[in-house]
């Protein structure tokens, strides 16, 4: 089989995290996906680890494009952008609301002379709104969303950010399932259709099940109970640390049984989940001393072979070797002909029927911009003169 998005053609005009991870996905899975650029190339080709202009960062949401890069100021840039887009059947862009418009490339404008073309735009707050206008980078996002309040310091109750960019990447995994949607629809209706997306709106979506299920109801209000995460902490070995959680009464018997202490399914401040919630600072009193003088591989071997859900600490500099995470196969090593091997995770989602091909490479800066120009009917006396114009690079 085809892998699924084969035949597909994204025109992929976003920047940073969000978008271009949106479209990296759909690169996964089959898209055609063509990168534009601006002359001084993605601000993630200069983030973390370099090596010429690519990063560690920039690889791990853009291998599998092409990449080209236009000025749109001009008009001949423009122009070559309005022929990608003529062609193509998704639009990514998360430019500020109203910058695409002025450059003439607003959904109606495409529309007129691609009515197949799924638009997705993304913002940070909004297309409109108090904030609209606002800049906007993750941890804005994270203080605005509630998520940064939802995961305080424990000691002091402040409120922290998340040391990853994690509203990004939920934009990003929404962004991808709805394009997918609207390719479904188009496939029904034969037309395309404008997606807009925020930032805030997929990170409130996303943290509000258990974070804020407190304000919910809003009429028949019931108590105010403990938000699910309030009492989840790690567990210490002598050797290292563990996860461990057990909202089931077998989970819960099972971990007294490992851990020397089958007397405390008896106990009636533990008989129930909610009795548990209540009284887990007790439960940790009795438990911790316990786990403390244990080595954490045995532990959590006998924990999961007792059907407790557990899960070792690994540390980011040892992940690759978690026996797990080889045996999926999670991360993979590409041989890029400048740079060497580059570890990276493959596409999360595996296509059993979908033959495998060789590991994607991420584009240097405007790699792709000639065979582009060329796929689009330019010849090489007019590709020569939009590199000398300075239209493309």
């Amino acid at each position: 089989m085809q892998a699924p998005l084969k035949g597909i053609k994204v025109v992929d005009l976003s920047a940073v995290v969000s978008g271009p991870m949106a479209a990296g996905i759909l690169a996964d899975q089959g898209a055609d996906v063509i990168k534009v650029e601006t002359q001084g190339g993605d601000l993630t080709r200069v983030i973390g680890p370099t090596v010429g202009d690519l990063t560690a960062l920039f690889i791990s949401i853009n291998r599998g494009k092409r990449c080209i890069v236009l000025d749109l100021k001009q008009a001949e840039g423009a122009r070559v952008l309005r022929d990608l887009i003529a062609s193509a059947d998704v639009l990514v862009e998360n430019f500020r609301p109203g910058a695409l418009a002025r450059l003439g490339f607003s959904y109606e404008a495409v529309a007129a002379y691609n009515p197949r073309l799924v638009y997705l735009s993304i913002s940070g707050f909004g297309q409109s709104g108090p904030f609209a206008n606002y800049r906007v980078y993750d941890p804005v996002i994270q203080a605005v969303s509630g998520f940064a309040d939802a995961h305080p310091d424990v000691a002091t109750g402040e409120p922290k950010l998340l040391q990853t960019l994690l509203c990004d990447k939920i934009t990003a995994l929404t962004a991808s399932q709805a394009i997918c949607a609207a390719l479904h629809a188009r496939a029904t209706t034969g037309q395309g259709q404008k997606i807009e997306l925020s930032m805030l709106d997929a990170a409130v979506s996303f943290l509000w099940p258990e974070a804020l299920y407190n304000h919910s109801f809003l009429d028949a209000k019931p108590p105010v109970v403990p938000e699910f995460g309030a009492s989840q902490r790690l567990w210490q070995c002598h050797d290292g640390w563990f996860a461990m959680i057990t909202p089931q009464d077998d989970e819960f018997m099972a971990m007294c049984r490992v851990l020397g202490k089958p007397e405390l399914k008896d106990d009636p401040r533990f008989a129930t989940i909610l009795l548990r919630r209540d009284h887990h600072h007790a439960l940790r009193d009795i438990l911790d001393p316990l786990v403390l003088k244990e080595s954490v591989h045995d532990v959590v071997a006998r924990l999961g072979a007792a059907g407790v859900p557990v899960g070792k600490v690994n540390e980011k500099k040892d992940l690759a070797m978690d026996p797990q995470i080889q045996h999926n196969h999670t991360l993979t090593d590409t041989v890029y002909p400048d740079v060497g091997r580059v570890r990276s995770p493959r596409a999360a989602a595996v296509f059993p029927a979908v033959q495998e091909t060789p590991a994607p490479l991420a584009g240097h800066l405007g790699e792709h911009t000639r065979t582009i120009l060329q796929e689009l009917g330019r010849s090489t006396e007019q590709v020569d003169a939009l590199y000398a114009s300075g239209a493309v690079r």
